[in-house]
């Protein structure tokens, strides 16, 4: 049987069929049910890997069927779709995830075919699995890499730094993104050493750069795992002195999910980080569950403001109201507000106006592999509005200027 089989649970036979075309070209065995109980049925004959459901069913709504879903622990990813209102759809979103599902995504109708696509590759299973022991194999053959993805100093309209993001060239899977493989070693011990190569092979990155008369900020993702271990900051710090890197050159980015480890082990960690002169980042902020009291305890320098909301703030009041909100409060708290995810210079212009610090997304550039990053160091920027502009006004008080 198929590793990629996908269940459509629509009324709309044309919204279903316009995502089982999509479906199939992307390589998915595809049925489709257009009422709970064709769904039922479906679902223990078809025993999909990928669940695309609509909130609005009649006689039903997605709201019990997910219920029903948990109650009988199903795994398959689930994206949930409707047109009703996007608030109603993260709300499903929410309780499906507290449920123990695992919510792939939301689709809100009308769905773009490519947007679809994308979705449904990132979710597609590969012949056989990610094993964490495969990390170990990886890294012995070197089949990881890394890509740096530029970021914009909103002041200047200069590049001020890069991400680490990980790439894996698997011998019989391709390319590899961090979504396909990170998920699974996540609470393994193989993250500890996935860590440690990321680490080590970014600062040997801005060493090289450093030689090279090029001076840039580097930020690399440390995962929640990895806070266990009392070691990490000194660990790191060894590694800037052995390629000869200040050590505020490195900011460590932390999901939000991160940060509701261990309190007392945590603050350990980030407080001697800090002492050591490294950034840290709170990064997606504003999609994990995490207090904002854990902004006042542990000691951040910047907050990333999840990609999701900057991508919809121009379409959305609500999401345009939180970005601004976020901005506001991470310069009243003396943090530099980045934006992930911009993706023209119409919400870059939108962000500058509102505060923003730092802009990261594909308007800027794509990850780049090292090799590549030079020629875009020489030839990018700075950008004209904003170098005219400098920051605006009423950026201009950041406590972090």
């Amino acid at each position: 049987m198929s590793e990629n089989r996908l269940l459509i649970v629509d009324d709309d036979a044309d919204f279903a069929s316009f995502v089982g075309r999509v479906a199939e070209q992307s390589g998915y065995d595809v049925v489709a049910a257009n009422n709970p109980d064709a769904f039922r049925g479906q679902l223990a004959s078809w025993q999909p890997d990928v669940i695309v459901l609509d909130l609005r069913m009649p006689g039903t709504d997605g709201v019990e069927l997910l219920r029903e879903l948990a109650r009988d622990l199903v795994k398959a990813k689930i994206f949930l779709a409707s047109g009703v209102d996007e608030r109603v759809l993260d709300t499903a979103r929410q309780l499906g995830t507290a449920a123990g599902l695992t919510i792939a995504g939301t689709l809100l109708k009308p769905v773009r075919a490519a947007e679809l696509r994308r979705h449904l590759e990132s979710v597609k299973e590969s012949d056989t699995p990610i094993d964490p022991a495969d990390i170990a194999r990886a890294i012995e053959r070197q089949e990881l890499a890394l890509h740096y993805q530029p970021r914009l100093d909103a002041a200047s309209g200069r590049v001020s730094g890069v991400e680490a993001l990980i790439r894996w060239w698997h011998p019989t899977k391709g390319l590899l993104m961090p979504g396909q493989f990170l998920s699974v070693i996540e609470n393994s011990i193989a993250i500890d050493r996935l860590t440690d190569w990321v680490v080590a092979a970014a600062v040997r990155q801005v060493g090289l750069w450093r030689r090279e008369g090029v001076e840039i900020g580097m930020s690399v993702n440390v995962s929640a795992r990895n806070l266990g271990d009392l070691s990490l900051p000194d660990r790191i710090a060894g590694l800037c002195q052995a390629h000869g890197v200040p050590h505020e050159t490195l900011t460590v980015e932390l999901t939000e999910t991160a940060t509701m480890q261990d309190a007392n082990r945590i603050m350990d960690i980030l407080a001697r980080m800090r002492l050591k002169g490294f950034g840290l980042a709170i990064d997606d902020f504003g999609t994990g569950y995490s207090s904002l009291v854990q902004l006042r305890r542990l000691p951040f320098t910047e907050i990333k403001i999840d990609k999701s909301f900057v991508g919809e703030m121009l379409e959305s009041k609500d999401s345009s109201v939180i970005v601004r909100t976020i901005i506001d409060m991470a310069r009243n708290l003396g943090l530099v507000p980045v934006a992930e995810g911009v993706e023209s210079e119409r919400a870059a212009r939108k962000l500058v106006e509102h505060g923003c610090h730092d802009l990261q997304g594909y308007w800027i550039s794509r990850p780049l592999p090292a090799d590549d990053l030079r020629a875009f160091f020489e030839g990018y920027g700075p950008v004209p509005w904003m170098a005219s502009a400098g920051r605006s006004p009423e950026a201009a008080t950041s406590p972090s200027d």
